[in-house]
């Protein structure tokens, strides 16, 4: 590293050092926390048993997949994914996961089949958002059929 990288660098991480010593320790307003309890547990109560449904269809059709759920965690925002990776494909990923502006986001990363001619990159997109009160077992149903449908005509 030359000098005067290490220089800028000390001097952001300085910076970020001094605003975090004016902030006060507990930043986190109680609406901020009683949100992210009730969308942890909306994931869990709504979220979670579709795509453990959908989970348990697409290894009975021969897929890999797997469901994996971060509601307890301080360092992120709650959050439950499905990974589907069909015959052949590779992994692609949808994820419900708490944004505290918007609600709950559903994005979706599907990755193309290396053999159609394509760069195995995955190609990253927002399919919707939603309030946590509003979150259905309908809207969870819908998300989900429309990422396995772009993922299966993308292997």
């Amino acid at each position: 590293m030359t000098d005067e990288f290490k220089a800028k660098l000390s001097a952001l991480l300085k910076a970020h050092a001094d605003r975090s010593a004016k902030a006060a320790p507990t930043d986190k307003t109680p609406k901020d926390q009683a949100d992210r309890r009730m969308c942890g547990e909306r994931l869990h109560a709504v979220v979670r048993p579709v795509l453990d449904g959908l989970l348990a269809e697409l290894k009975a059709a021969g897929h890999e997949a797997s469901v994996r759920e971060h509601i307890e965690r301080d360092d992120a925002y709650p959050s439950v994914a499905l990974s589907f990776t069909p015959r052949g494909g590779l992994a692609s990923a949808l994820i419900f996961r708490y944004d505290p502006r918007h609600g709950i986001v559903v994005q979706r990363e599907v990755k193309q089949a290396p053999w159609k001619g394509r760069p195995p990159t995955g190609t990253g997109d927002r399919l919707g958002t939603i309030g946590i009160a509003a979150v259905s077992v309908a809207w969870v149903e819908t998300k989900s059929l429309s990422f396995v449908e772009a993922v299966l005509k993308a292997n």
